[in-house]
């Protein structure tokens, strides 16, 4: 499930030199102004995105059953506690048949409905065989039910650093649904290893996560 897609044009054009030098890293960004970090992201997101979706489907499914595996681990107990997770979007890992497995064994999933353009993100109980509908770019969310306050919130990574910082599409919808909720979850974000930056250049707006589960 996206933050959201900056429309604005990228300050450049995308750089493949990482694709011809090994030793390719991303050079750090020595300034404070938010105008320069946003220009920086918009680029790197765009980066990482072509890499995630130059992965074959083959690949891809094979890494998200590896996360899905070390999500077991870092989350342990799923009886009785709502698992906020999300529909795959460009290359996203794949963790829709995870998610039966989640209500296979007591727990309860739950989606993200984008409600307005900056606004928090709203979760709804989904179970198979419950309608959905097309919302905001094109995603599947259920189509009706109350929100409901998740335990854990898996939320996807474009990039991530050792901080545990996640660089998103852009939207902050995900910061602004973390820092309203009135009970803290267990915040997880899962994306692949090659999303790993040595920072996101993080802003006062911007809340790890706390813990990066990747393949």
């Amino acid at each position: 499930m996206p933050d959201d897609i900056e429309t604005a044009e990228y300050a450049s054009p995308p750089c493949f030199m990482h694709e011809l030098q090994p030793d390719y890293r991303v050079e750090p960004l020595r300034t404070d102004s938010w105008s320069d970090v946003s220009k920086w992201r918009r680029a790197e997101r765009t980066r990482l995105l072509e890499a995630r979706l130059a992965l074959t489907p083959d690949d891809r499914q094979a890494r998200s059953s590896r996360i899905a595996s070390m999500l077991d681990l870092t989350i342990g107990k799923f009886s009785g506690r709502v698992v906020g997770t999300y529909w795959p979007f460009k290359g996203e890992p794949d963790l829709r048949n995870w998610g039966i497995r989640v209500i296979e064994r007591g727990g309860r999933i739950a989606l993200p409905v984008v409600i307005q353009k900056g606004w928090p993100l709203e979760y709804r109980i989904w179970s198979p065989g419950d309608p959905l509908e097309r919302g905001v770019w094109n995603i599947l969310v259920p189509s009706r039910g109350p929100a409901v306050q998740p335990d854990v919130v898996i939320a996807p990574v474009v990039g991530f650093d050792d901080a545990h910082y996640r660089l998103g599409y852009g939207g902050g919808f995900f910061d602004r649904t973390l820092a309203i909720m009135p009970r803290k979850p267990l915040a997880i974000g899962v994306g692949y290893a090659e999303a790993r930056i040595p920072t996101i250049h993080p802003q006062t707006h911007d809340i790890p996560m706390d813990v990066i589960v990747t393949d």
